[in-house]
């Protein structure tokens, strides 16, 4: 699902240390490999190791004590930390009023805590270090619409996106805060949420870009936020949607939309 980046392209990652919470799979994997193919020195964390050859520390990043022992462990190793992708989220299916307390509590602490405890862990480190650091969170369009089946999810990505726009007025200069807002990706999982290829290749034609976003798409733009290119972006959100989803309104309404307009 990767695809690896033009080798002329040059953003100055070179060298850089960047952590990848949930990088061992899927988006994360695919953020990943982007930074890999722009000389960055990617570091993945989950909970369980993936197929990948990127180094790997196992942390429910959840528990901030684990969280601070894997980057004191990760800057003792490379000397400092660059970078931080909080990608790590997701969330099953489950309608707002059949929910437990628990189960919505557990979306929002690994999809908006979690993010926070990387970050204020990854700052604490990034501002003794010249040069400071940048951190990206992964959002999704779900905090920018109706999310139903999602509701948990959707409103903490929501929360996700209003975080990012505090810690990146708290933080500046020496840390830059930015957020991507992902529409539907294609990875290893897509068929739990759309069914076959043939549901996934419906899905991707609802999409202006005519495809669902590929891993690499979301790696483009991260390594883009995380580089100095992007040296003066913080507080900022890039979404990543190919045009976002056509209005339902649009196929309902019994108009010629390809005709042309006429006003008295």
């Amino acid at each position: 699902m990767t695809e690896a980046v033009h080798p002329a392209v040059d953003l100055g990652l070179t060298g850089a240390t960047i952590l990848i919470t949930g990088g061992v799979r899927g988006v994360g994997a695919g953020i990943a490999q982007v930074l890999a193919d722009l000389g960055a020195t990617p570091v993945v964390c989950a909970r369980r190791p993936g197929d990948g050859d990127f180094e790997f520390h196992s942390c429910d990043v959840r528990d901030s004590d684990a969280v601070a022992a894997m980057i004191a462990d990760i800057v003792a190793a490379h000397g400092r930390l660059d970078g931080v992708v909080n990608n790590a989220g997701g969330s099953p299916f489950a309608l707002a009023a059949d929910a437990s307390d628990n189960f919505s509590r557990k979306i929002i602490e690994l999809n908006l805590l979690a993010p926070l405890i990387v970050a204020r862990a990854a700052h604490a480190v990034m501002t003794r270090q010249d040069g400071g650091g940048s951190i990206v969170n992964v959002s999704s369009v779900s905090g920018h619409r109706p999310s139903p089946g999602t509701a948990a999810y959707g409103a903490a990505k929501a929360g996700l996106d209003n975080l990012t726009e505090s810690l990146a007025v708290e933080w500046a200069p020496a840390v830059r805060v930015n957020s991507v807002v992902c529409g539907p990706v294609e990875t290893e999982l897509s068929h739990l949420h759309y069914g076959d290829d043939d549901g996934v290749a419906a899905v991707g034609e609802t999409i202006p870009m005519g495809r669902l976003a590929r891993p690499a798409d979301i790696g483009s733009a991260v390594a883009y936020l995380l580089s100095p290119v992007a040296g003066f972006v913080t507080g900022s959100t890039v979404t990543v949607h190919g045009g976002g989803e056509r209005p339902a309104f649009l196929a309902a309404a019994n108009v010629d939309h390809g005709a042309p307009a006429h006003q008295s």
